[in-house]
Order: C-alpha cells, then sequence, then structure tokens
C-alpha cells in the first residue's frame, strides 16, 4: 500500500521546519523529502537534512527538467520538491512529511488529491514579527512584507484539513504525531473494510 503525504504548511517564521524536525524525532518511521533551494543556507541548517542548496541556474535547469513535482519563487529565492524523490518514497509505502510555503501546499493538492495539508499558526502575529527579526537575515522592509502576506495567508486556512497553533514546540509536534497516527489509523480501517468488501488480498 502506497504510503501517505503530510504537507506541513504556513506563514515564513511559523516554525514548519522546527516542527518537522521535532515529529521525525519523535517518529522514525516517517521520511522526509528534502527541498531544493536557492537561498542561502542560515545558521543550524544542514545540507541534505534541511535543504538541498543549489544555485539558481541549477535550479532553472531542473525546472527545464521537469523534475519538481512543485516550485515557487519565494521573495528572491527559489524553492522545490523533487517528484522522483517524493513518488519513489511513497510508492515504497513510506509515510512522507513536507514542510511547504501555502504556494507549494496548493501545488502539491492538486498532484497528490489524498495528501493531508495541516496549516502551522504562529501563536501571534507579534511572535511572528519577533521570530522573523530575531533570524538577522531580512531587511525592514522584506519583514513587513512577509508580515502582510502572512496575513493573507492565515485567512485561507480552511482550505487545510488541519490546523495547528505553534505557541509551545513540544505541543505542537505532539499535534502533529497525533495527526498523522489518526489518518494512519483512518486508513487502515478504510483498508481492511475494502479488502473484506471485495475478498482482496493483503498488501
Amino acid at each position: 500500500m502506497p504510503g501517505k503525504l503530510f504537507v506541513i504548511s504556513g506563514p515564513s517564521g511559523s516554525g514548519k521546519s522546527t516542527v518537522v524536525r521535532g515529529v521525525r524525532k519523535r517518529m522514525k518511521d516517517v521520511s522526509y523529502s528534502v527541498s531544493h533551494t536557492t537561498r542561502h543556507r542560515r545558521a543550524g541548517e544542514e545540507e541534505g537534512r534541511d535543504y538541498c542548496f543549489v544555485d539558481r541556474e541549477t535550479f532553472e535547469r531542473m525546472i527545464d527538467e521537469g523534475a519538481f513535482v512543485e516550485w515557487a519563487p519565494v521573495y528572491n529565492d527559489l524553492y522545490g520538491t523533487s517528484i522522483t524523490g517524493l513518488r519513489g518514497q511513497l510508492e515504497a509505502g513510506l509515510d512522507v512529511l513536507l514542510d511547504l510555503d501555502t504556494q507549494g501546499a496548493a501545488a502539491i493538492r492538486k498532484g497528490f488529491q489524498n495528501s493531508i495539508l495541516i496549516f502551522l499558526f504562529p501563536p501571534s502575529m507579534e511572535a511572528l514579527e519577533t521570530r522573523l527579526k530575531s533570524r538577522g537575515t531580512d531587511e525592514k522592509e522584506i519583514i513587513e512584507e512577509r508580515l502582510k502576506k502572512a496575513r493573507e495567508e492565515m485567512g485561507k486556512f480552511v482550505r487545510y484539513d488541519y490546523a495547528v497553533i505553534n505557541n509551545d514546540l513540544e505541543q505542537a509536534v505532539e499535534e502533529v504525531k497525533a495527526i498523522i497516527l489518526s489518518e494512519r489509523c483512518r486508513a487502515e480501517r478504510v483498508g481492511a473494510a475494502l479488502r473484506r468488501m471485495f475478498d482482496l488480498p493483503n498488501i
């Protein structure tokens, strides 16, 4: 049986990558598809763990080759998810966790209609602004632009299957973990019912 695809999305600074790392530490059987990006590595980020860091020329060549299931420009950088890696993991029966911006999540839902979308909220706009400033990587104008976009993105959370508020990291991680376990149980129940109804073999 193919694995399930879980996508954590939300505004920049909501803590998507941090929550995903926390879930992966607690759930060793959850795989992760590392996104490609043209942006510079931030402090503490590792090649192959957080992102595959490539130059713009390489990224654009990958676009031309159809290497991405989704890709998008985000401010002055490009982000994309490899279609080969993602499909390979799912077809191997692995549940896969992604953290994407809201553009990427919308594109993933088109390509993978059974994906589970989880919207991650910051605790408040004030907390979000503090997180963005603490990075020390963006000018004041960029931060203001990110905050404006965040308000727009948060209004679209109703398009998602679940919403989690990242007020406390441990709690947010546990809530995402519970969502994954619940969706697994639901898939198992549906699969078992279909096998009984149609006398299908276990896979």
